[in-house]
This record gives C-alpha cells, structure tokens and sequence, in this order.
C-alpha cells in the first residue's frame, strides 16, 4: 500500500535568535501544494526570494548547513529539516524574516512538539521515494568519518562517534523508524567542546549561543580566570564545570545526547536530498561536510535513477496546462504545437505529454504503410516542454522567445507509432545562469524509454 504525501494542517509560528549570528527571527511553517517540496522564503528580502530545500544551494558547512540561491542566504537549516523529516511531512513552506534559523534550545524539539500538535494532513499525490538498491559510501580522509547506505524497506540511521574524548567515550546511536522521531532524537541538543569556543567566538560564530542551547564538554581543568570570562560572554555569574565534565551542572536529556543530536543532523541535512530515502544510514563521525557532500553523491544517482523510470500519471485527473495554457507560454501554433499536457512542474523539472494521434500530417510522408514518427519531431516535443519549464520562471512567459543552441547525446531507443503515448521528463542539469538552460531529457512509451537528449537554450526578450 502505498503512501500520500503530506503536509501540515494549520500554520506554526516561531520566533527566537540564530545561534551563529544572534539575529532574532520570526518564522512561520505554511502548507503546501503536493509536489512542491520543502521551500525557504526570506520575507525580510525584495521579491520575498524562495531557496529550495536542496544541496545544490549548500554554500557553507561550518559549524551548521547554510543555503545561497542568488544574494538570498539563509543559515542553519539542519534542526527544522530534521523535525519536518521526522515528521514524515513531503511539501511546507518556511518562512523567516532574516538571515538565520532560530536556535531555541538547541535541538529540534520545539520544531517538531509543535508539528505534532497541529498535525499532518494527507494530500492527492503519491509519496515519491528515493530508493537504495546497492551499498553506496563516502569515505572523509581528512576527518576520517563515513557515511554507508544500504537498502532497506523505511529510513533508519546509525550514528557511532568517537571523539578521542574521556567525558564522551565511543557513543552510538540510532533510529529504527521515523515514527519514534520526536520521542527518541527530536529533544537532544548540539554540542561542542570547551577548547572550541575561543575558535568560535574568534570566528564570530556563537553571537546567539549561550548555556541553555548548547551542551558544552570539558576535557581538563580550566581556570578561574578562562571562567570568568565565559560567565561575562554568557551573562551568567554562576557558570561552573560539573564533575562529569558539563559546564554548568547541565542534565543529559539521554545517555548518548551528543550521538543522538549527530544523527539529528543526519536526517536534517540528508533532507536536502529532496526526497525521502528508503535506505539505512550508518554514519562514523558525521559532520555537516560530509553530510551534505554525501547528499550531492546520492542526489546524483537518484537523478540517474529518475532518468530511467517513467513518471507515473493519473490519466483520469485534469492536466496542470491544457493545450490552451501551453498556448499562453510558448509562442508555438498548429501544426508545430506538438506537447500537448504539461502534468507536472517544479522549480528544476518538468513532466509533459504528447498523443501521437495516427492523423498527424508527418505520417503521410513518414512512411506510408508504416507511420513512425520522425525523431526530430520527438526532439521538437521534448523541447517544448523544456521551454515551458524555462519560462515558468520567469515573471511574463509571453514576453519572452526561447531558442534552443544545442542538442547533446540523442538517442532513440524504440519506435513511436499511432496510438503510442509519450511521456516527457526533463530537469535542470544546472541552475538557469544569464538567459541559459541546460537540461537532460528522456521520452517514455509504455515506461519504456523512446528518445533521450541534452538541450542548451537561451530566454530571449521578444
């Protein structure tokens, strides 16, 4: 039985400072339509810019995962993609009106008491999945850490750290199901050791950080004077070292808090793999680097994997554009207007239709006794639906003309006939730069790939 996608039902409020810049931050989780993923929206900014929840944005990984698209930033996005992944929620909305997620306690929990309160609500469209069918790895030489997926039937991550550390010791541990999410993983704070702070406060980094969103570890004995100076950056007098090696005499809300909190981070910046995975995560020593580049790795095979597989449809819906929609974007008529639903569509991809119908005037050439349709025409149709994904972003589609510059690695695997259906996917081989797109794209008869190609095009003002 399969599964539908979700979203929340009412909106969430939060407000709170960026641990990292110390910025206060309201943000609101609104819900969404199917399809549409996880998406940031920076409210404080002109044009209100959208960052996606995907890898490709990942321009920075110290300390915390921080998104780019364009001059829009936003920071530390781990802990509420955790929280929403746990909560197994496939479309939302986020919005904040500044640079940095807020920090709360340090964890995910209010992020996701909150999600549980308002609660989920199921949608018309089917989960999609990423699913693992071979051992994948990601070796780190300078950090010595790794990453290994293997298949399984639901998501489950192991953790194991080892930081060299007699407070810590070798801690594991792990999630056997998202559904025990908020109560075993969401509640457990980030850490760091006492050594890093002088690092982090040199480097500008805790601005919003104090004793009650981070559990703090110390190795050996510091002095009075090392202290005094934690009790005026933190604003508290009474800050000590508990004989566990805790500043502060803070109570572990587990046995295994930091280990619990690093597979917390997994699952938030694995999030950004854009789908939900069906594979189990075993992770040595994971750290918002690898993470994220082990996100690109598995982002490229899932794209690979999607590349080969037809898109499912239900025929019996209406089309998201009709032939007459399709009309209002491309400057195409009859009888060159060959894409004839467009039924799917998203910031980086596209899914379109076209009805080989046995009157269409190319077969009375091509052949008479035997109509197959030309493969420049096959080319012509997947372009089309290329150039509806193109103008879909920008402001006024009818403004604009695109001109395809170049078609790379066409093959054409079957014959298309009278009668036959085909089914176009194409996506984003890279982000739209200066008027260029460049896109793969694939044709499916039957779930049986047809024709398949690279497309270079350009958005020109009419």
């Amino acid at each position: 039985m399969y599964k539908m996608q979700q979203t929340i039902k009412e909106e969430i409020h939060f407000v709170g400072y960026g641990i990292h810049t110390g910025v206060k931050t309201n943000m609101t989780l609104k819900s969404s339509k199917e399809n549409s993923g996880i998406k940031f929206i920076r409210t404080d900014l002109n044009g209100m810019p959208e960052i996606k929840a995907d890898v490709d944005y990942v321009f920075k990984t110290q300390r915390s995962t921080c998104l780019k698209k364009g001059e829009a930033e936003i920071y530390t996005v781990e802990h509420i993609l955790s929280a929403i992944t746990g909560a197994e929620i496939d479309n939302i909305i986020i919005e904040i009106d500044n640079i940095e997620i807020p920090i709360l306690d340090g964890s995910a929990s209010d992020f996701s008491r909150k999600i549980q309160k308002v609660g989920t609500k199921k949608q018309k469209a089917k989960k999609k999945y990423f699913e693992i069918f071979k051992k994948i790895s990601l070796y780190d030489e300078e950090s010595k850490s790794e990453i290994v997926i293997t298949p399984s039937d639901k998501y489950q991550v192991e953790v194991k750290i080892d930081y060299k550390s007699q407070v810590l010791g070798i801690q594991s541990a792990s999630l056997n199901t998202l559904s025990d999410f908020h109560n075993e993983i969401a509640s457990n704070r980030t850490f760091c050791f006492i050594h890093e702070l002088d690092y982090l406060l040199e480097n500008d980094l805790i601005k919003g950080g104090d004793i009650n969103n981070a559990i703090i570890i110390v190795e050996n004995k510091i002095s009075e004077k090392k202290l005094n100076l934690l009790r005026k950056k933190f604003k508290n007098p009474k800050i000590n070292v508990n004989k566990s090696g805790y500043l502060n005499n803070v109570s572990l809300r587990h046995h295994n808090e930091p280990a619990r909190h690093k597979l917390l981070d997994v699952i938030g910046d694995l999030s950004l793999l854009g789908l939900p995975i069906k594979g189990k995560i075993h992770a040595y020593k994971p750290g918002h680097k690898i993470n994220t580049k082990f996100a690109k790795k598995l982002k490229k095979i899932m794209k690979e994997q999607i590349n080969k597989t037809a898109p499912e449809i239900n025929f019996n819906r209406e089309p998201l554009y009709n032939k007459e929609k399709i009309k209002s974007i491309l400057p195409h008529r009859d009888p060159f207007l060959f894409i004839d639903e467009i039924r799917d569509i998203g910031d980086d991809f596209i899914v379109g239709v076209k009805f080989v119908k046995a009157d269409e005037y190319y077969f009375q050439g091509h052949f008479p006794g035997e109509p197959v349709m030309p493969g420049v025409l096959q080319l012509e149709t997947m372009a089309q639906a290329g150039g509806v994904l193109i103008l879909n972003s920008v402001e006024k589609p009818e403004d604009y003309l695109t001109f395809f510059l170049k078609i790379d690695n066409a093959k054409f695997k079957r014959k298309v006939v009278p009668g036959d259906t085909i089914i176009f996917r194409l996506e984003l081989i890279s982000p739209i730069r200066r008027g260029l797109c460049h896109m793969r794209g694939a044709g499916f008869v039957n779930g049986k790939i047809v024709v398949e190609a690279e497309l270079l095009a350009q958005i020109s003002k009419k």
